[in-house]
């Protein structure tokens, strides 16, 4: 089966997920708010921490959970382990468990993403699903059950995650399930109703983009030398 394997103990690994978290680059938050928007998505860093020791461990332990299956208590027990072993306060339960949902959530929805668009000519439609419960936020809600055609621009801007802690998928369809469930094709943007009449309604702030599809392109304009020389070795 194309990007999966077997793991340690035998379940099996989404590869493409690994491989996408694997690509990413560790920066520091100085460095991470210098970059075009574009290319954050294929970087990675944690607030309150520049140590390129520190973030890498972060970035391993990521990879590890979505290599292995490791759960967020042994994520946050090995970082607290580690943090405190080299002189560093530990980090919050709760910020940890904000970098490990959205990151390993990524990485699954970037696996995801490239799956779909390798079946894209036996399964061109791509539909919006949410987790359907009171806790769904009403930006999200807008896009629940939508299809759009695979290629369909939207997806550049509404593949999940689309927030912290964004529980949303896509799933693919095939034209003779769209039309078999009396599915509408939809051509246009979510929108929601205001004052003003039907506006659009885009993902959470920082969200707007589609991580699987987006290159490392730092724009380093305003590194100096060292940095430069830095990222360009990283590459």
């Amino acid at each position: 089966m194309d990007g999966v394997k077997y793991g340690k103990t035998g379940e099996f690994v989404f590869q493409d997920a690994v491989d996408f978290l694997s690509s990413k680059e560790a920066v520091s938050k100085e460095v991470y708010d210098t970059l075009e928007k574009e290319s954050k998505d294929r970087a990675f860093t944690v607030s309150h921490y520049t140590s390129a020791d520190v973030l890498n461990q972060f970035l391993k332990e990521l990879v590890d959970a979505v290599e292995d299956g490791t759960t967020f208590d042994s994520f946050y027990e090995n970082m607290t382990t580690f943090l405190e072993r080299n002189g560093y306060a530990s980090i919050n339960p709760w910020h940890a468990d904000v970098i490990f949902q959205t990151n390993v959530q990524t990485a699954f929805n970037a696996g995801h993403y490239e799956n779909m668009n390798a079946a894209k000519k036996y399964r061109p439609y791509w539909q919006y699903k949410t987790a359907g419960d009171g806790d769904v936020r009403e930006t999200h809600a807008a896009m629940q059950d939508k299809v759009y055609a695979a290629d369909d621009p939207i997806w550049n801007v509404w593949y999940p995650p689309n927030g912290y802690r964004c529980r949303c998928t896509v799933v693919s369809l095939t034209k003779e399930q769209v039309e078999r469930r009396g599915l509408q094709i939809s051509t246009k943007p979510p929108t929601s109703l205001t004052e003003m009449g039907d506006v659009p309604v885009f993902p959470d702030k920082g969200f707007s983009n589609n991580p699987a599809t987006t290159p490392w392109k730092p724009d380093m304009s305003n590194f100096n030398e060292t940095l430069k020389s830095i990222v360009k070795e990283k590459k």
